[in-house]
């Protein structure tokens, strides 16, 4: 069955408001369990129909839609992190079911359907109910959130799944695990885990967008001859070279050794910071005291 709400409802993408509400209706009187209840083909389609319109009746979904930020099942589409974009998950709040949400113009789901069987407000009728959303948190270190990886999860139901961690997860983000929630107690389908992400603050970098930061002591000697130095990233251990004349302050880029982000990794920016090998060094303290005099 096409994914598309537009060919679910069988409306063209220039359908107007009321055209939509119209094929809804339509579609609920063909396809509604309570009017087929010995049809389970006909329940299965109702489900889809219903997606559909909870897409094509709320204008904003719609125009989501229509820009290709979800995709016919409301799940955001895989984007690069950053404000507002995911790679496969959800930003922070929870699915919403069909029963309920708000329609275009303000009409909801449950309206319609006692509107189509006759039953006033306080006995409204929809399809098989969504199951609930189960919530879970886990914390996750600061490398595996610039790197992804894999958290083994334990559900409520007691089995154990290992959840992909995307490469640039942000703090407080919700990554979503569809169908991982309570069954629906009437047929419908199930609900959703979602799993609230924390990050623990790493002692040696900080993250800017999709860079990183970090400081690197440096002994005198590098810094005013040049050389090579091992500096640690998320990914490994690697060797840069510190150009002869640099200073406490200078900055150098390690590129793509940032947070990794798909096709476009950002990059390691290193401070460095001149450490005396020994402060008491006699060399030393005879050439500044010949500068001083």
């Amino acid at each position: 069955m096409s994914n598309d709400p537009y060919t679910l409802l069988g409306v063209p993408r220039t359908a107007n408001d009321d055209d939509i509400k119209k094929a809804y209706r339509a579609k609920v009187k063909a396809l509604h369990p309570d009017l087929h209840p010995d049809d389970p083909a006909k329940a299965e389609q109702f489900k889809h129909v219903s997606r559909a319109f909870d897409i094509l009746g709320d204008r904003q979904k719609r125009a989501r839609f229509n820009r290709g930020e979800i995709d016919g099942e409301g799940n955001e589409r895989a984007s690069p992190f950053g404000p507002g974009g995911t790679s496969g998950y959800a930003g922070a709040g929870t699915a919403r079911g069909h029963a309920g949400s708000a329609g275009m113009g303000g009409e909801p789901f449950d309206d319609i359907l006692s509107g189509l069987f006759g039953q006033g407000r306080g006995r409204r009728r929809t399809g098989p109910a969504r199951g609930r959303d189960i919530r879970y948190t886990i914390t996750i270190p600061f490398e595996d959130a610039v790197t992804g990886g894999k958290r083994r999860l334990t559900m409520a139901d007691g089995k154990t799944l290992d959840v992909d961690i995307p490469a640039g997860v942000e703090d407080g983000v919700t990554l979503k695990l569809r169908s991982q929630g309570q069954p629906s107690p009437s047929g419908g389908p199930p609900g959703d885990g979602l799993i609230d992400v924390r990050i623990t603050p790493s002692q040696i970098w900080t993250r800017e967008g999709d860079d990183l930061r970090m400081t690197m002591p440096v002994s005198l000697e590098t810094v005013v001859l040049g050389g090579k130095i091992d500096v640690r990233t998320p990914t490994g251990m690697v060797t840069m070279k510190v150009p002869p004349g640099s200073n406490t302050g200078t900055v150098l880029r390690l590129k793509e050794k940032g947070v990794q982000i798909r096709n476009r990794p950002g990059s390691l920016f290193v401070r460095l910071e001149i450490v005396l090998d020994d402060p008491g060094d006699a060399g030393l303290r005879d050439f500044l005291d010949k500068r001083r005099r």
